[in-house]
């Protein structure tokens, strides 16, 4: 098959290009508009082999919608365009409901005209998948898990444009009969991924000997799922997985922030002593919390375990330490981004009003 994948050049989106080249024999157009967080340097491992293509393109662009449809005639679609940080969403979100929900309405209407002139035999296997997260379904207490039935219960910017693209694409499914499915993952971690997120982040701050900066207590839970698991997911999900229907991607690795950083730090002790003495764990600094943190998030991945045989290759263990090893070994990616485009400020903090 040809893949169209969307935002191919951001962190998830890459390792899904470099999964589909280097395991399968399908062909992708990566279709990406290169916001600061895409990264093409990503691609680098296999922009040169010919069932790779690169277009620069914004997914709210209808016309160079329809000229790659008709020009490259994909046989499905990843949908992995969006912008992604909560903490931007904060300070900015006009970005991220122009690109994640009027962003995806454009895709949908471009992809449904273009099945629609399909002769029969590709227009009845023609399918996309919608890849979002578990953040739209709110917030968990101590117990419990998402699953694919949960309500959904947004609270920040970014969940609830999110939340907004996955309503548009089951409403298209069900009034234009429109072939798709969704995908909510949980936390992706992994190599190639932009450190403005906490592992890399942390990651990069140690290598630089700069405070590892914790939220609150470092007490809220997320589940942690390596990105080529992930990657190995959507492919699964598009190929085998049912019109119509969402799946729940965990890794079922949930951690709070704090021993996600000090395991971190625990990899780092091992593998990169600091050059000053003491452990990595002596630069851990509490900072004020995130605005509406969601304390909990954890994934209920049952249906695609029973019903496509998928299962996580990595435990966090496992993965964090490959992640880890992954930064040390490959500053020439992240140095330059660090330099240039983020630094680690902080970001997603209230301006409070004077008076």
């Amino acid at each position: 098959m040809k893949l169209l994948v969307t935002g191919g050049a951001g962190f998830i989106g890459s390792a899904v290009c470099r999964e589909i080249i280097t395991h399968t024999d399908h062909s992708v157009v990566n279709l990406d508009k290169l916001t600061y967080a895409a990264n093409l340097a990503s691609l680098d491992p296999v922009s040169s082999d010919p069932r790779y293509r690169f277009v620069q393109l914004d997914i709210c662009d209808r016309l160079g919608l329809d000229a790659v449809f008709n020009a490259e005639r994909p046989d499905a679609i990843l949908h992995l365009a969006a912008e992604s940080h909560v903490d931007r969403s904060i300070n900015g979100p006009a970005e991220f409901i122009h690109t994640n929900i009027l962003g995806t309405y454009t895709l949908l209407e471009a992809a449904r005209d273009y099945r629609d002139g399909l002769p029969s035999s590709k227009r009845d296997s023609f399918r996309l998948l919608h890849v979002s997260t578990d953040e739209v379904f709110g917030a968990l207490g101590e117990e419990g898990l998402f699953t694919e039935t949960t309500s959904y219960d947004p609270t920040s910017p970014y969940s609830a444009s999110k939340a907004s693209s996955d309503h548009l694409v089951r409403a298209w499914n069900h009034t234009y009969e429109f072939p798709s499915l969704i995908s909510n993952c949980s936390n992706n971690y992994g190599p190639y991924h932009f450190p403005e997120k906490l592992i890399p982040l942390v990651i990069t701050n140690a290598v630089d000997e700069k405070p590892l900066p914790v939220y609150g207590k470092g007490a809220n839970v997320r589940d942690w799922l390596y990105v080529e698991d992930h990657a190995r997911a959507l492919l699964t999900i598009l190929s085998k997985g049912r019109i119509g229907e969402s799946y729940n991607v965990g890794g079922r690795n949930e951690r709070t922030n704090l021993q996600v950083v000090e395991g971190i730090c625990a990899h780092l002790d091992k593998l990169k002593p600091r050059n000053a003495g003491g452990q990595y764990a002596d630069l851990i600094e509490y900072v004020e919390d995130r605005p509406g943190h969601d304390y909990r998030y954890a994934i209920d991945a049952s249906k695609m375990e029973t019903e496509l045989d998928w299962r996580a290759q990595e435990t966090f263990d496992t993965g964090l330490e490959k992640t880890v090893r992954w930064y040390l070994a490959r500053e020439d990616w992240w140095r330059p981004l660090r330099e240039k485009k983020y630094d680690g400020e902080r970001l997603g903090v209230l301006k409070q009003n004077a008076g």
